[in-house]
């Protein structure tokens, strides 16, 4: 009887906690702001070849943005879409090459889904080769 209300409180507990931080997540996460944002886009291929966009959206993530112009695509099977095709080229992972996402020439710490976009934005999108991380 005892571990049973052990067992209780500590579920109990444990589902206080994870409301707890589902409530927080929700009042601190980035929002993305609303109404027309103009952003910018650079796609570098591997060839060096670049290629300049001026997307106008009201999405208010990266994924959105880029989806309308049909600019990417992907695998959406995780927790966020992993790109793998940029401007109609799908990279060859055998060829260890990827697509790297920067924003203002910085590594993101995002992915596309969760990439909250303001008026204004500069994005590179690079063809990567090889895996050293």
């Amino acid at each position: 009887m005892q571990n049973k209300k052990k067992t209780i409180i500590a579920i109990a507990v444990a589902l206080v906690l994870m409301a707890a931080f589902i409530a927080c997540y929700g009042v601190f996460m980035p929002k993305g702001s609303e109404g027309t944002k103009d952003i910018t886009v650079l796609v570098v291929h591997a060839d060096g070849t670049e290629k300049v966009l001026e997307i106008s959206t009201e999405s208010e993530n990266l994924r959105g943005a880029l989806e309308e112009q049909k600019l990417i695509e992907g695998d959406d099977s995780g927790a966020t879409l992993f790109v793998t095709t940029v401007d109609g080229y799908a990279a060859n992972a055998s060829n260890e090459e990827w697509w790297c996402f920067t924003k203002g020439g910085e590594t993101m710490m995002t992915g596309v889904d969760d990439t909250v976009i303001a008026d204004g934005d500069k994005y590179e999108i690079t063809l990567t080769v090889g895996y050293d991380w």
